[in-house]
């Protein structure tokens, strides 16, 4: 049989005894590293969260950095192609240079002068075309002119890429040479018309 003895104290002695110690031991050592298991998982999240923010804050600042870049360089792109069409031409201005030609032999009588027949059939449309193709032109020139002098309207600090300079300018060239042949196509200072005698 098991003897339970108590002291003066008023302690237990005995096998129970014992396992009320160990009980006290054991909850006393858990009690701190809890705490330090704590403030470690309080410290980790405070990491996350600072890394967290900062991660943020700066595919915040890509986003509206590649946005601006991306606007630019699409408005750099429209015009370099806007140009290229002025020098061309367009479906916009076959068809309405064959429209004018349809006008032209509609209105021009079989007994009208071989000068005022050239004219109307011919003369016309090739107007057409150069007004239209000084319309793209014209579109080039504001589009890329505006890209170029977007960074000085924008955020400070920003640089424009490289590349969308480089185009930007070469919509620009293309912009102004085709408003230039435009203008000397549709006063028939380039390519006039032939002369009926």
């Amino acid at each position: 049989m098991g003897t339970k003895t108590v002291d003066e104290a008023g302690t237990e002695s005995g096998t129970e005894a014992k396992r009320d110690e160990e009980k006290v031991d054991v909850t006393k050592t858990e009690t701190p590293d809890e705490a330090t298991e704590a403030e470690a998982v309080e410290d980790v999240t405070a990491d996350d969260t600072e890394d967290g923010d900062e991660v943020l804050a700066e595919e915040g600042a890509d986003k509206v950095e590649g946005s601006t870049g991306v606007g630019q360089g699409a408005g750099a792109v429209v015009s370099a192609a806007l140009g290229v069409v002025s020098l061309t031409g367009g479906w916009i201005g076959t068809v309405a240079a064959a429209r004018e030609t349809l006008v032209g032999q509609l209105q021009t009588s079989s007994s009208a002068s071989v000068a005022t027949q050239i004219k109307e059939v011919y003369g016309d449309a090739w107007q057409t075309t150069a007004l239209w193709a000084g319309v793209f032109a014209l579109a080039a020139l504001i589009i890329g002119v505006v890209v170029l002098a977007r960074p000085a309207f924008g955020a400070p600090g920003r640089p424009q890429a490289p590349w969308i300079k480089s185009v930007s300018w070469a919509g620009v060239a293309l912009g102004v040479i085709g408003l230039l042949l435009a203008v000397l196509k549709y006063t028939d200072a380039l390519l006039g018309l032939p002369s009926a005698s």
